[in-house]
């Protein structure tokens, strides 16, 4: 197995080009960062790695060697981020993931992998995955990738009815409201529904069956036209320019994301409300 920072003979994990490894220090400085991590890889030196690097960052750390391991784990201690890799021997890291998703409904998964041709990205995310990194990858990419992911895990902890507001956008759950700067936006209830999980999970690729099979349940998961629809809708009535839309974004061959970063709420005197259906 290619491990993250690309294995040597002997098990020495190389370290150059800021990717991780046993030696990854230029990121010790960093501000340190609450969350617990349990590092799942059959390749000791990935988890060594990964452990040095990650605690040094300020995250608590666990290990599991396989799939059956870290289903035991996460029955007797919480954790706020998975990292799972693919290629795992015995209960293989695609199965892992959908029992812990099974499992723990809330938690992060994130999904290591050499592989990086579409339909692998496919898998991992509709096995129930978050997000995917492909080794060998940077340890910027991936702490940045674990905060993100600890973020969203502990807001959803803390309130699963707070209010969401990405750049103009605020979404209301207790109302089911949709607001663009300060105008309300009237939705259909699936468009709210299908803004809600794409808000909810901003920052994330959403695939078409999971966006399909959360808002209208497993008989749809193969409507793929039907869900270009319900975005094309929400598109018109929440971007000023569908056709280069600023907030719901298309990930090719995957599905959709809502833009997470980047974002800058405007004076709400500067929208006017569009309500059409």
């Amino acid at each position: 197995m290619v491990t993250a920072g690309q294995s040597r003979p002997g098990g020495e994990t190389s370290s150059s080009s800021n990717k991780t490894g046993p030696h990854s220090s230029s990121y010790s400085s960093a501000a340190p960062s609450s969350g617990s991590i349990l590092i799942v890889d059959d390749d000791a030196s990935v988890r060594r790695a990964l452990h040095i690097t990650l605690q040094t960052l300020g995250f608590s750390t666990s290990e599991a060697s396989g799939g059956e391991e870290a289903l035991m784990l996460v029955r007797t201690a919480p954790y706020d981020v998975v990292l799972l890799d693919i290629n795992l021997p015995g209960l293989d890291g695609l199965e892992t993931c959908r029992q812990l998703r099974r499992l723990l409904p809330r938690i992060a998964i994130l999904m290591l992998t050499v592989r990086d041709s579409e339909d692998d990205k496919v898998q991992a995310l509709e096995a129930g995955a978050d997000d995917y990194v492909t080794k060998p990858f940077h340890i910027r990419e991936l702490t940045a990738r674990i905060r993100a992911a600890v973020r969203r895990a502990q807001a959803l902890e803390d309130n699963t009815k707070a209010s969401i507001r990405m750049g103009d956008i605020e979404l209301d759950p207790a109302r089911r409201e949709v607001h663009k700067a300060g105008n309300f936006i009237r939705l259909t209830p699936k468009e709210f529904d299908l803004l809600h999980y794409l808000m909810a999970h901003a920052g994330l690729p959403i695939t078409h069956g999971r966006l399909l099979n959360a808002v209208w349940g497993p008989e749809y998961g193969d409507e793929v036209e039907y869900l270009r629809t319900f975005i094309r809708q929400l598109r018109k009535k929440i971007e000023d320019d569908p056709a280069n839309p600023r907030y719901l974004l298309t990930d090719i061959q995957i599905g959709y994301r809502f833009r997470e970063s980047g974002l800058t709420a405007r004076r709400p005197s500067a929208e006017r409300t569009n309500s059409r259906d």
